[in-house]
């Protein structure tokens, strides 16, 4: 198979996985699924991250995220 075929498989399936990220937190349906509302608070959190806060934000949304993970497994859905 082609090279470029390879990458950009794996580009799409990172793209989805994002996106199911997004789904998954519950924003598409907190925000209406209004894109510029999404696009906004994407923007937001880039800023915060560009902040001298990024480290201690990092850590606070890697434990929060591990740990909803880690809830849902311990809980699938029925």
């Amino acid at each position: 198979m082609r090279d470029w075929i390879i990458k950009r498989r794996a580009r799409t399936r990172h793209l989805i996985e994002l996106g199911g990220l997004v789904v998954k937190a519950g924003l598409v349906e907190l925000t209406d699924d209004d894109r510029a509302t999404l696009y906004g608070a994407f923007l937001t959190v880039a800023d915060k991250l560009r902040s001298e806060e990024r480290g201690n934000t990092l850590a606070l949304w890697r434990r929060k995220g591990k740990r909803a993970f880690e809830h849902e497994s311990a809980s699938p859905e029925l």
